[in-house]
């Protein structure tokens, strides 16, 4: 399992809205109305890479997913109203289940 970012810019409303179920779907915690942040495997990725890719207008979207270390993740600085990092890691989510 590797964390993973996915960041986007979508022009209309209805495939925003499809993207972020796409990515609620998988299991990601929503960071930010355009961010999320979960972990999945390398399957997980590419298939939701795939969902997404069918949702998009490639002229006018786009859809980031940026996979991220254990190591980065730890060095990622929260400023302002941050999300809490605890939610997305493996280790907080195993402890509620």
């Amino acid at each position: 399992m590797t964390m993973v970012w996915v960041v986007y810019d979508i022009a209309d409303n209805t495939r925003r809205k499809n993207v972020a179920r796409i990515c609620l779907d998988k299991g990601l915690y929503r960071v930010q109305k355009s961010v999320f942040l979960g972990t999945l495997n390398a399957n997980e990725r590419d298939s939701m890479a795939l969902e997404c890719e069918e949702v998009i207008d490639p002229d006018v979207d786009s859809v980031y997913v940026f996979p991220m270390d254990d190591e980065s993740f730890k060095k990622v600085k929260l400023l302002g109203q941050a999300f809490d990092k605890e939610l997305v890691s493996d280790e907080v989510l195993t402890k509620f289940f």
